[in-house]
């Protein structure tokens, strides 16, 4: 890692340093956001590493100009001069290959799901515990699931004015959550059913054109999906909180970014007047709430955007201290390769890279 002299040109205004980059699981589809995002924000990168499977390796992408060719990850000292490492390449790998890549002093930065809950690695959103990143005894620190990410940024702008004491959400995730075979599934079952065909199904449980499916992963002995219970774990883990958060996660037949319908409910009352206009001014969020236009956020036109949006700011009808929000948000990005860029960002910005 050596220092770069002059200021940043990003939106950060960062002291920037030349950092080596890995990003394993590359080819995957926040493997290939970790490229975009990393390049529309400018991020200081000496030398670029990417890792993939034995299927993956060899297969060539071009970033900022210059063409790299995906290696495959293997138990050897290939993260030697790493400074960041991006992994999102499933739980199993992560577990699998950590000590490879943190061996070296490489800050693993985890999109996975294999250490989120671990008490010795921190589970960070910038937006709400940005600092939580310094105390990484084992050189991890995990990306949070992607619905809880977009969830947390709203609900750090209402903490702020009241303590939430319980939230409920529905979720509404879209096929590019499991993937990019997913969003091609999807793609090839509207076509097939439009067609009068036999529709594929392979990704979910159901056919998922023309259809809403109220599971995703898989039942836990309570009755919830391990995806309904990261909400309530992380969500406590992030927000430092005593909050019981209660989610329903609802596959429907949309390709990218997802959207929640949240109630929540604060210690004290919150108007909506400062309920809007905490949000409005909240780190990493767009007030999107103008119900007599007809403006209010959906995951059609919001794909590819970097902010959590919300709209629908309303009294909960049924709870004197209670909110009602609707959200969206890009889950490929905030819920996944941009937060884990932000991560970054922030440790080169206090200099807490080895």
């Amino acid at each position: 890692m050596k220092q770069k002299q002059k200021a940043s040109t990003n939106e950060l205004n960062l002291i920037l340093f030349h950092m080596n980059v890995a990003i394993v699981g590359a080819s995957g589809a926040v493997g290939q956001e970790f490229l975009r995002v990393l390049a529309e924000r400018d991020f200081p990168i000496d030398n670029l590493l990417l890792f993939g499977s034995k299927r993956s390796a060899g297969t060539k992408y071009t970033f900022r100009g210059k063409e790299y060719t995906v290696k495959e990850l293997q138990h050897n000292d290939d993260f030697k001069d790493v400074d960041i490492a991006f992994t999102s390449a499933g739980a199993g790998t992560s577990k699998e290959f950590a000590a490879d890549i943190t061996k070296f002093g490489a800050v693993m930065i985890d999109n996975s799901s294999a250490f989120r809950m671990d008490n010795d690695v921190p589970l960070v959103v910038p937006e709400c515990n940005a600092a939580d990143a310094l105390d990484r005894p084992r050189g991890i620190i995990a990306n949070p699931n992607c619905t809880t990410i977009m969830m947390v940024v709203a609900l750090q702008a209402i903490e702020k004015l009241s303590h939430i004491k319980s939230v409920h959400v529905a979720s509404y995730q879209a096929a590019s959550g499991a993937g990019q075979a997913a969003m091609d599934e999807l793609m090839e079952q509207y076509r097939q059913a439009l067609a009068g065909e036999p529709v594929t199904v392979n990704k979910f449980a159901y056919q998922l054109a023309f259809n809403v499916i109220p599971q995703i992963d898989v039942f836990q002995d309570n009755g919830y999906t391990k995806e309904e219970m990261k909400m309530y774990y992380e969500t406590k883990k992030i927000m430092h909180t005593d909050c019981l958060t209660s989610a329903t996660c609802v596959r429907v037949p949309s390709l990218r970014s997802h959207s929640e319908a949240i109630w929540l409910e604060t210690e004290e009352h919150v108007s909506v007047e400062d309920a809007r206009k905490a949000i409005a001014e909240g780190e990493g969020l767009v007030l999107m709430d103008n119900p007599a236009e007809k403006e209010y956020p959906m995951p059609l036109f919001l794909a590819g955007k970097d902010p959590v949006y919300v709209g629908r700011v309303r009294q909960d009808l049924a709870n004197p201290n209670g909110l009602t929000i609707w959200l969206v948000s890009d889950q490929i990005r905030k819920g996944a390769a941009l937060n884990a860029v932000q991560i970054a960002e922030y440790l080169i910005k206090v200099g807490n890279v080895k």
